[in-house]
């Protein structure tokens, strides 16, 4: 059976390179162009929650009814997700209307369907939270001193332990040499 202090560690690598990988996941592209957001505002709830993390992947076409991510991304400006509720078509190109299914209104601009990022293909209630926090710089050294430590901390554990091992037959052997030695001056 697993030592427990063994097993908690172990349980904190996997979490901490699950975090990892979703903060990769989040910041370089994936195949398929999927994208990770998360939810910042209360303008889709119940469907979305304040904190979710969402994964968004484009589509063919987009229905009335889908939600989707649309928008820019800069240091000053987040994507939005709303639901699609009308479609149009203006000089030839489609247009969206959308609305937050808390919202009383529709959205007050048109989204051209070249701003739309994707689909919502699935969300995580409050894991948001935790991707925005390992983005930064806090978050991000967590992410990478406490593993690195927790290694250090193992190893210099199983260094100490092989130490006294060591000591200890050390010990033994002296005291073996000391009664043979005594044994053969009798």
């Amino acid at each position: 059976m697993m030592k427990p202090i063994t097993l908690i560690q172990n349980l904190a690598v996997i979490l901490l390179v699950a975090l990892a990988l979703l903060l990769v996941a989040a910041r370089l592209p994936i195949p398929g162009n999927y994208k990770v957001f998360t939810v910042i505002s209360g303008s889709m709830e119940p469907a979305l929650k304040i904190g979710s993390m969402i994964v968004s992947a484009p589509a063919k076409d987009y229905q009335i009814g889908d939600i989707v991510t649309f928008g820019e991304i800069s240091d000053t400006k987040v994507p939005a997700t709303h639901r699609i509720h009308d479609i149009k078509i203006v000089d030839g190109a489609l247009v969206y209307i959308t609305k937050g299914d808390a919202n009383k209104t529709p959205d007050g601009r048109e989204v051209p369907q070249s701003e739309v990022f994707g689909k919502v293909l699935f969300s995580v209630p409050y894991l948001g939270y935790v991707l925005n926090f390992v983005r930064q710089p806090l978050g991000f050294s967590l992410i990478i001193v406490l593993p690195a430590s927790l290694i250090v901390l193992s190893e210099l554990v199983k260094i100490w332990r092989q130490a006294r091992l060591n000591g200890s037959a050390k010990k033994n052997n002296d005291a073996e040499e000391k009664q043979k030695q005594n044994g053969n001056e009798s």
